[in-house]
């Protein structure tokens, strides 16, 4: 999927990335609460039900460098978030829903406190990453 489809009334880009990378709101009148669609070139685009997965989901794309989800099936994990490190493949379990830091503490026997710092160092490495393409720009 790519930007360059034609954004709906109902549509707001809430993140606008580097390399064509976003992240949009979709309302609709019908679904009462909004929904959140990550979209990049050469991926499926993929929506989620809060903005904040939406936006680490995000993180975690520019993290590895970009990854597509396409043929992993519903319960697998793309190649390049499992060779990234124990961090990154925090973070996208974390945008999965029904699972939160708890749930990754719980995955690693660790506290929860150790799963939000794997996320905010991927949080923040997919910043700088981004800040690094603009520099080049």
């Amino acid at each position: 999927m790519s930007q360059s489809r034609e954004r709906q009334e109902s549509e707001r880009v809430c993140a606008s990335y580097p390399l064509d990378v976003s992240v949009v709101e979709l309302s609709s009148e019908d679904c009462g609460e909004p929904r959140y669609l990550f979209e990049a070139p050469d991926h499926c685009g993929k929506t989620f039900d809060d903005e904040e997965s939406a936006l680490l989901y995000a993180d975690v794309y520019f993290d590895v460098n970009g990854f597509a989800e396409a043929g992993t099936g519903g319960r697998g994990i793309p190649p390049e978030i499992v060779q990234a490190g124990r961090d990154t493949l925090a973070a996208y379990f974390v945008t999965i829903p029904g699972v939160d830091a708890q749930w990754v503490a719980s995955f690693y026997g660790h506290k929860p406190e150790r799963a939000e710092r794997y996320v905010s160092r991927v949080r923040k490495r997919a910043s700088e990453i981004r800040e690094g393409i603009a520099d080049r720009r």
